[in-house]
């Protein structure tokens, strides 16, 4: 069967592309696991969207500039600040619960909070688990829609363009997937592919992501023929649980937001000595901040405390990270939280224009995948969903035009697996793996210098050969998928990191401790024909 749109990702973008589309239009979704295993469904914060009297779409546009650093594209900020009412009312209109507040009539309004870099209360919430009631209502939804097909246990192995002869390829007719249950390797046709697949911070060995956040989407894009942008900015959010059995779990930044405090072990704070805004500066001078007091001090944490607020105050805004804490013995109400920082967003991604098209014909990208100017050198809080209900809306009304001239897809050959075999060294993988994640930890972390990178990058070419090998000798399995696509992200980061002369943002280097003030800021422009960096405006 031929799909009309294939979604190669099931979080908030993917979905809200599929159910903007009408009922006339067959859609598949692929969902590498479960459709609730998504960053998505994991993030805690919230919306942000003008809907107080008090704030204005300038302001959320002049404080997401600031955040980024010289680096966000004005046009794409104000079309994002501009769309978010419209994306939270369609939300509330789906079913999602927000956390509400009694107004000055008594009437029931949406509770707005505060987070890093915001100049006002901005933040619709679901309390402190927001992606959950998100992702939930838009997966029931989805299910319901009788012209969306959903295939979980699902991953996309590479896209597919179509052959013009001559070795010329043409517009993006598909994707070859892995059925990670049974193990067959299928090519699923479509007349227009959209990545949704979110970003790549498991290229790190400590992130607050899912274990699916391997950049597939980037790296299949770029072996397509896209360019990317910017992927020397990933972020690093300040504030994750130091603790041997959590995993990967965030402590919101709606924390600090609501009066949280981060300490040294003595119980000082030090954050005023960074940022005028103390705890609520941007998440990259945050996320700085405590790694200088830890390698100072050689700690192995820092605390954060939001103790001295009512118990009762800190159980209603944070129920989610209080009983989690709990299950560690930490209570949040008598004692402050130990944290570290950890990889936590992919600012940079697919290049695309403002309805998500991309370089390649008939293929999209969105969410976090992409690259739209919306961030630039640093995220701002609580931008990241947004981000994925306004451009999958956008995508949704471009493909929706452009659908009736795309024409069928051409018959297309099987995936061939004649010349390959079974992997009797499937530990190889699993040590290359954890040797990509510890070196781009140490060397293209959160403070870098010229000769960290230069190690990362000669690691990343003797990695990169040797699993291109692997994987033309053996069958797929999901971690050689992952391995293969990170191990390319991982490439792209350190080329990108090398290309910038200068810290700004989320990218600082002891080699160019400060930003360039001469020259006008540029985005890293990587280019797959010949894979070296080009500066562009």
């Amino acid at each position: 069967m031929i799909h009309d749109v294939l979604i190669v990702g099931s979080g908030a973008a993917g979905l809200t592309l599929a159910l903007q589309l009408p009922s006339s239009t067959q859609v598949v979704v692929l969902a590498k696991n479960t459709l609730t295993e998504s960053s998505t469904f994991h993030a805690q914060g919230g919306i942000a969207a003008v809907l107080d009297d008090a704030d204005t779409i300038d302001l959320h546009v002049a404080d997401t500039l600031t955040a980024g650093a010289g680096l966000c594209d004005p046009t794409i900020v104000r079309f994002v600040a501009e769309n978010a009412p419209a994306a939270i009312r369609r939300l509330v209109a789906c079913g999602v619960s927000f956390t509400t507040a009694p107004g000055p009539d008594g009437t029931p309004l949406l509770h707005l909070t505060r987070e890093g870099g915001h100049s006002r209360r901005r933040i619709v919430h679901a309390a402190d688990a927001t992606g959950m009631a998100v992702q939930t209502v838009l997966v029931e939804q989805t299910k319901a829609a009788p012209h969306v097909t959903l295939l979980e246990h699902t991953i996309a192995i590479d896209l597919v363009r179509e052959p013009l002869g001559r070795g010329r390829l043409g517009r993006c007719v598909g994707v070859y997937t892995l059925d990670l249950k049974t193990g067959r390797v299928s090519l699923l046709q479509a007349r227009v592919v959209v990545l949704a697949s979110g970003g790549a911070s498991k290229v790190y060995l400590y992130t607050s992501n899912p274990d699916g956040s391997t950049g597939d989407g980037i790296a299949m894009a770029w072996r397509a023929g896209c360019r990317v942008a910017n992927l020397e900015f990933c972020q690093f959010h300040p504030t994750c649980l130091y603790h041997p059995q959590a995993k990967s779990f965030l402590i919101t930044e709606a924390v600090r937001g609501e009066g949280g405090w981060l300490r040294l072990p003595n119980g000082q704070r030090f954050m005023e000595a960074y940022h005028p805004r103390a705890e609520l500066a941007p998440r990259d001078i945050v996320a700085r901040a405590i790694d200088s007091e830890m390698k100072k001090a050689g700690l192995d944490c820092v605390y954060l405390d939001i103790s001295h607020k009512p118990a009762a105050f800190i159980i209603h805004h944070f129920p989610t990270v209080h009983a989690k804490c709990l299950e560690f013995g930490l209570d949040m109400t008598r004692e402050p939280l130990p944290v570290v920082p950890a990889a936590h967003y992919t600012c940079g991604g697919v290049m695309t224009d403002r309805m998500g098209r991309t370089d390649v014909p008939n293929l999209y990208a969105i969410g976090e995948c992409a690259f739209t100017g919306l961030h630039g050198a640093n995220r701002m809080a609580s931008n990241s969903l947004l981000e994925c209900l306004v451009f999958g809306a956008a995508a949704a009304d471009d493909v929706l035009g452009r659908l009736p001239d795309i024409p069928i897809p051409p018959e297309l050959p099987s995936w061939d697996e004649s010349c390959v075999t079974d992997s009797d060294e499937e530990v190889v993988v699993a040590h290359n793996w954890d040797e990509l994640r510890r070196f781009m930890w140490d060397y293209v972390g959160i403070v870098r210098s010229t000769k960290r990178l230069e190690r990362a990058k000669r690691r990343c070419e003797l990695l990169s050969s040797e699993i291109n090998e692997y994987y033309r000798s053996f069958r797929v399995t999901n971690d050689l998928i992952e391995l293969r696509n990170l191990t390319l992200i991982a490439k792209l980061m350190v080329w990108s990191a090398l290309a910038r002369k200068e810290s700004r943002g989320l990218h600082h280097t002891i080699d160019f401790p400060d930003s360039d003030t001469i020259a006008a800021p540029q985005n890293t422009i990587l280019v797959p024909d010949n894979f070296l960096a080009r500066r562009v405006l």
